[in-house]
């Protein structure tokens, strides 16, 4: 699974970090900031569009996308705005075991949010995340393919950290 292992992680590491900046409330001009906590989900080891909800300082529902294992940016969506943000790409350990194609991936890292439109123009903040991935890879052949993506795949990121939206 070498290069489609190292992109399914890189593009978890992005989405999870894209998840910790929702602040979805935000649609009022005034002064926000506090906690945000989020999650993050993907059932497709294939695209780099996942769902997100956001939650404390504000609550929303949205997507991330823009999201691959080359890039340490991603975009969050709500429905009054967006924002950018930039993650590490997360250190942890993972595991393919040969017999069953069953993988596990596990990553911490942080992240920092900028760049908004909308209702996010000024917003600003960071923290930390931790993804967890665990797929099925495919069999070629009646062994586990390294190449192919897995075709059940579940990621879900938890992140949380200070936010503020002047």
């Amino acid at each position: 699974m070498g290069k489609t292992l190292a992109a399914v992680i890189g593009a978890v590491a992005v989405t999870a970090v894209l998840g910790g900046a929702s602040l979805a409330a935000a649609g009022a001009r005034t002064a926000v900031s506090g906690t945000e906590h989020f999650q993050i989900m993907n059932t497709s080891a294939t695209s780099n569009t996942a769902s997100i909800i956001g939650s404390g300082a504000f609550t929303a529902g949205g997507t991330t996308t823009g999201i691959n294992s080359s890039s340490s940016k991603g975009t969050v969506k709500f429905p009054t705005g967006t924002f950018v943000i930039t993650h590490s790409k997360g250190t942890g350990t993972q595991s393919f075991n040969p017999k069953t194609c069953l993988l596990r991936v596990n990553l911490k890292g942080t992240y920092t949010l900028g760049s908004g439109t909308g209702a996010y123009a000024n917003i600003s903040g960071n923290g930390v995340y931790h993804l967890s991935i665990l797929a099925v890879g495919a069999k070629s052949g009646g062994t586990c393919s390294h190449t192919l993506p897995p075709p059940t795949f579940q990621q879900v990121i938890q992140a949380s950290g200070p936010v503020s939206l002047h």
